[in-house]
């Protein structure tokens, strides 16, 4: 299943965060994409924030993956340097884990991830609009559906 939806700002982008977080659950795997500064963690800290976790999210570019311990720990994962190599950072643990697994530029690294997962394409289409492109498979299928509502 596939949708199409346009946030105009940060609130709205903060609300379909709020939206995604509550079907967050052990195990659950979203995947982000888009460009440089599309909004991927920005996504990301409106997630963490929705599912109660006070420290402040950043962008694990060149640390590949920061956890942040919860009742339901966030596993922020950034594919951007891996290039299909998770073996040297053992991330299968966390994208298969107990946690919400986010998977910042996740293409560089799908031959690892579980058959089934929610993916959000952040595409830029002004200067604060993005048009998200969400897709999802197996029991995400119906949550890329209820998220056009």
């Amino acid at each position: 299943m596939k949708t199409v939806i346009h946030v105009e700002n940060l609130e709205e982008t903060a609300k379909l965060a709020e939206t995604v977080a509550s079907y967050a659950k052990p195990g659950f795997v979203l995947c982000l994409a888009g460009d440089l500064g599309a909004g991927k963690t920005t996504f990301t800290q409106f997630l963490g924030a929705s599912m109660g976790i006070e420290e402040t999210i950043n962008s694990p570019t060149f640390t590949i993956m920061k956890v942040y311990d919860h009742s339901l720990p966030l596993y922020h994962i950034d594919a951007y340097r891996l290039e299909g190599q998770t073996g040297d950072f053992e991330l299968e643990e966390y994208i298969h884990g107990d946690g919400v697994a986010v998977i910042e530029w996740y293409r560089n690294i799908e031959e690892y991830l579980p058959a089934e997962y929610l993916s959000i394409e952040f595409k830029w289409i002004g200067e604060t609009k993005r048009q998200c492109t969400i897709e999802g498979s197996g029991p995400y299928a119906e949550i890329a559906k209820t998220l056009s509502n």
